[in-house]
């Protein structure tokens, strides 16, 4: 039957509240394996087409995934 991903639309009131909302989450709920906060985006409301990622998310050589800020200066940790 195939996998499904979860959208949960937030109204919150700009840019740097919802990416704070998002840091937020996967410090609390990382430790979910089901959840994949790399995946991360934020959208204005009336242009939900047009998404921005919030996290770099390379993969890196142990395996594990950036954590950093998407477009993010320097090297990945």
């Amino acid at each position: 039957m195939g996998r499904w991903v979860l959208h949960l639309p937030l109204t919150l009131p700009d840019r740097e509240y919802a990416v704070a909302l998002a840091v937020a989450l996967r410090d609390s709920l990382g430790h979910v394996p089901e959840m994949d906060f790399g995946e991360a985006t934020v959208s204005a409301e009336d242009d939900q087409s047009r998404r921005t990622r919030i996290w770099c998310d390379a993969r890196l050589d142990d395996g594990r995934r950036c954590e950093l800020a998407n477009r993010h200066d320097g090297r990945c940790r």
